[in-house]
């Protein structure tokens, strides 16, 4: 029962991993076990969200007013980024990945997803990109939270 809570604390856009593995530590999930859940479930974020962003949009894009707004402010957004995509293929989904690696807040799969979305990248680039982001935040969170885990109950009790 434990696992799946930190399962859908990960699913979740406000705790994503953060949440997630920082319940499995307090839970005394094992570490392994928990960074394998937890990142697990955040890995699944990327694909689902956007397929569900192009299918929202396909819906709103029919009425005029969403139309006006996105064909007017995104367009020229997307404009702009392939400008810079030619000239710096490889930065965007490394800055992509990193910011998806920055264990803050805001700075998770659904966030980098949507800004992928926004800019209008490469889709299966982007999801590789939040994915490696998403497994080296795994690894950060892991070792920070159990890593701060063992020195307080080591020191404190």
């Amino acid at each position: 029962m434990k696992e799946i809570v930190a399962f859908f604390l990960s699913l979740l856009p406000i705790s994503e991993l953060r949440g997630g593995i920082t319940y499995a530590a307090l839970a005394g999930i094992n570490p392994i076990k928990a960074f394998f859940i937890c990142t697990t479930a955040n890995l699944l974020i990327s694909p689902l969200l956007f397929l569900f962003l192009s299918t929202i949009h396909n819906y709103l894009i029919k009425i005029k007013k969403y139309e006006n707004f996105f064909n007017k402010k995104i367009k020229k957004i997307n404009k702009k980024t392939r400008e810079y995509e030619k000239k710096h293929k490889i930065m965007g989904y490394l800055a992509l990945c990193l910011f998806t690696a920055i264990p803050l807040p805001y700075t998770g799969s659904y966030t980098a997803t949507i800004i992928s979305w926004i800019l209008g990248l490469n889709k299966i680039k982007s999801i590789i990109a939040i994915s490696l982001g998403v497994i080296l935040a795994g690894i950060f969170v892991t070792i920070s939270v159990y890593g701060i885990k063992f020195l307080f109950f080591k020191f404190f009790f």
